[in-house]
């Protein structure tokens, strides 16, 4: 039985290390390159809507809406997030033209460069929005479906403009998504 566990094991490390990586380039008042390892192991659903959003160019040119000193930046609102129509406001209220997603949660937790999908009361209503963690933060354990891992760049998250107010909404020049491609697994 351990040589079983330890054999899967081993195909689930190896799987996680193949997985795709998601690279996000950044613009606006923050330049950089952020690497996120998806995770299909834990959300195959989630990473093959990133996947098709991002290489269908649907993330490129997309703000970051809301960010929040110590909690998160989220973004991918490709619906109403544009940068070139963000000052008419809705920003965060859209989504994708593609059916929202079920839940799919793991039990990894929240920490400080962990990529999350954004979702409304229901916890099947993921659709194309996503937060990058800036601290730990367990009462979202369990709660939101977890994608993957920030591996690089973290140091350009943390100088993503921060918005104002309880809900953190970016009001004018926010940073945004340059260009968003997933590469494939190697």
């Amino acid at each position: 039985m351990r040589k079983i566990l330890a054999a899967l094991a081993l195909v689930a490390m190896a799987g996680a290390a193949s997985a795709q990586t998601m690279v996000i380039t950044l613009g606006g008042g923050v330049e950089g390159e952020v690497r996120i390892q998806l995770r299909p192991d834990l959300a195959p659903q989630h990473v093959e809507r990133l996947t098709e959003l991002a290489n269908s160019g649907a993330y490129d040119g997309v703000v970051f809406h809301r960010v929040i000193e110590g909690f998160m930046a989220q973004t991918g609102d490709v619906q109403y997030g544009r940068l070139e129509t963000f000052a008419q406001g809705g920003a965060g209220r859209g989504g994708s033209d593609l059916p929202d997603l079920p839940a799919e949660f793991s039990d990894v937790p929240y920490e400080r460069g962990i990529l999350g999908m954004a979702r409304s009361q229901s916890p099947d209503s993921a659709n194309s929005q996503f937060f990058i963690m800036f601290a730990p933060y367990p009462s979202l354990n369990g709660q939101y479906t977890v994608v993957g891992e920030v591996v690089s760049g973290m140091e350009f998250v943390d100088d993503i403009k921060r918005g104002t107010g309880a809900n953190g909404m970016v009001a004018a020049d926010p940073d945004y998504m340059a260009r968003v491609v997933v590469e494939p697994a190697q």
